[in-house]
């Protein structure tokens, strides 16, 4: 029996999807959530600008227009990342008790883990390229940096030499971010267990552990 190919080819008209045409920020957008995704499951290395493309549904000079290639890609989702994790540690300082702030910094850097694990992913590999916004390294030094003020307060107070602050900014944080990378997989015990335990430490030191650390702000969770 014939086949009338006009039929036919209406009808696969009819079942193909159309595509959807996207603004210029829309698909700026669009290939920033897939190098996104593509770069914490794969790496640098093993994500192609091929498989950006396919992925978003155009050709690979769409992705060279917007970005310049891979490397380029990489550079922006990289800053976005950073500038969102330093946002949250900083926005967070607000207690007025020096303890309390470090559960607050604690808190920020393990929700950034939780609600941005992806990101997180991107930040803890090391570069393949030169980065114009820094490492994750020079991350947590910036972050060392909005808490070396308060520690030096405390310090001052407590009758501690305040140029030894950024000594202790650095371990703090640098202690808290390592153990962020630990968390990230593990993901036990809970959140507010572990932010208990690093301020426990930070706040007590090897020598006076409490057996049962507690959180002394209004967030348990």
């Amino acid at each position: 029996m014939a086949t009338d190919s006009s039929s036919t080819s209406s009808s696969d008209k009819q079942r193909r999807p159309r595509r959807t045409r996207m603004t210029g920020a829309e698909r700026r957008q669009q290939l920033l959530e897939i190098g996104r995704t593509l770069f914490a499951t794969k790496g640098f290395e093993g994500t192609s600008v091929e498989e950006i493309a396919a992925k978003a549904g155009v050709s690979k000079p769409v992705v060279y227009e917007h970005f310049g290639g891979k490397e380029g890609l990489y550079a922006v989702v990289v800053d976005r990342e950073m500038r969102c994790l330093l946002d949250m540690v900083t926005s967070s300082l607000t207690a007025g008790h020096p303890r309390e702030l470090c559960e607050q910094a604690a808190f920020a850097l393990l929700d950034y883990i939780e609600e941005y694990t992806d990101g997180f992913r991107i930040l803890v590999r090391d570069s393949p390229i030169p980065q114009s916004t820094g490492s994750f390294a020079s991350l947590i030094s910036d972050i060392a940096t909005q808490v070396e003020d308060i520690l030096g307060r405390e310090f001052k107070s407590r009758g501690f030499d305040p140029k030894l602050a950024p000594l202790y900014a650095q371990a703090l944080v640098g202690m808290v971010a390592l153990t962020g990378q630990w968390w990230l997989d593990v993901r036990r015990p809970k959140k507010a267990e572990v932010a208990a335990h690093l301020v426990n430490l930070a706040w007590h030191g090897l020598d006076g552990l409490e057996a049962k650390p507690h959180l002394i702000g209004r967030r348990k969770s």
